[in-house]
């Protein structure tokens, strides 16, 4: 049987476009049923010394999406193809990525998988497959992935679920993520050797309860009274110190006692009790309540020093109640209550007391007292 050139022809022409077909057939089969994931998302969080957008940062990459598009269909395994485009064409990996010592850290909605990290740019997750309910919402984050190297700059995630482990059987759903590495931001600041010292009449505290040297007001101050042999006049003021130094301030009082003109009123050089009728200048940095008859002078340090973070205490010779004393130069508090060290702002009332005999000699008295604060840093 003779047969014609152009019918064989024909025929060879036909075979391998049924053959074509046959293959896009079985390559469009794959994904054939690719859905879009939905709700999804990729949030960087950080790692254990870097931010989560720090360009080359080791960091975590949380994955939030729901899958799968239709009811009961198996999923076995997820990937993600990092890449610098969102196209489902090329993927190029983004320059610096390093996946391949992701782990699997967290996993929620459809559990049970393993992470495999073989392939850099594309780590996927692996498990027995089974049938899950469409409309799934599912969180996966994978841990100690190094970001892409360009600062400011995005990169793309496309996750593909398949039917099968190992990223065998179909590709069922698909979406792309996107982030973006970030310069970070960089403050420095300097908190310098710092002592905060004042003195007034009164010292005021803030809304916070903290001692407020702006609110100190005029260091001049009157007794309350006349001088009299028969009564104790009194006054006071305040200080407030706080340091960050070492081992804290020291803080000592220094002048003259009260004066006028070639007349003066004996300073008390030892700690003791006031007495009417004896000439007497001391001062205190206690609460003093049986001074006079009718009132109570003077307060506690305020805060409390609790040892802490507040650590401000008087002295001897000026820490006990209703016994006073002045000697030019005497330390009389310090920052060293259950240990000396840095301390928070605290306020002292300091508290004066004249007494006069009889034959004090009339006159208007005066002493200027500096307050000296010394930290030790």
């Amino acid at each position: 049987m003779k047969v014609k050139k152009g019918f064989l022809g024909r025929r060879l022409l036909l075979s391998v476009a049924l053959l074509a077909a046959t293959l896009t057939s079985l390559i469009s089969n794959n994904n054939a049923s690719a859905a879009q994931i939905t709700a999804r998302s990729l949030t960087l969080q950080a790692g254990t010394t870097d931010g989560g957008s720090k360009a080359g940062g080791v960091v975590k990459h949380a994955f939030a999406f729901t899958l799968p598009s239709v009811g009961n269909t198996n999923v076995g395994s997820i990937q993600f193809q990092y890449c610098t485009t969102a196209s489902n064409g090329t993927c190029t990996m983004p320059t610096g990525l390093v996946t391949t010592a992701a782990t699997l850290g967290t996993e929620s909605g459809v559990t049970g998988f393993t992470m495999v990290n073989t392939t850099n740019g594309a780590p996927y997750l692996t498990r027995t497959a089974a049938s899950v309910t469409a409309g799934t919402a599912v969180t996966y984050r994978l841990d100690t992935i190094t970001n892409p190297t360009a600062v400011n700059t995005s990169f793309f995630v496309r996750i593909t679920t398949y039917t099968a482990a190992a990223l065998g059987g179909t590709a069922t759903d698909t979406g792309t993520v996107t982030a973006s590495t970030a310069t970070q931001i960089v403050l420095t600041g300097v908190m310098p050797e710092s002592l905060i010292f004042c003195t007034g009449a009164t010292i005021s505290t803030n809304v916070g309860g903290i001692p407020d040297c702006s609110t100190a007001t005029s260091g001049n101050i009157s007794f309350n009274q006349l001088f009299s042999p028969t009564d104790t006049a009194s006054a006071t003021s305040q200080m407030s110190a706080s340091t960050n130094a070492t081992t804290g301030y020291a803080i000592t009082v220094n002048g003259p006692t009260l004066t006028s003109g070639g007349n003066t009123i004996p300073a008390m050089a030892a700690s003791a009790l006031g007495s009417r009728g004896t000439g007497q200048f001391g001062m205190n940095l206690k609460l003093n309540t049986t001074l006079t008859t009718t009132v109570a002078i003077g307060a506690e340090i305020a805060p409390v020093s609790t040892g802490i973070s507040l650590k401000a205490q008087s002295l001897a010779g000026y820490n006990t109640v209703d016994n006073f004393k002045f000697v030019t130069g005497d330390p009389i508090a310090n920052s060293a209550a259950s240990g000396a060290g840095p301390t928070n702002a605290q306020i002292y009332t300091a508290s004066y007391i004249v007494n006069v005999s009889g034959s004090q000699t009339a006159g208007t008295y005066v002493t200027t007292l500096t307050y000296i604060c010394t930290p030790t840093f």
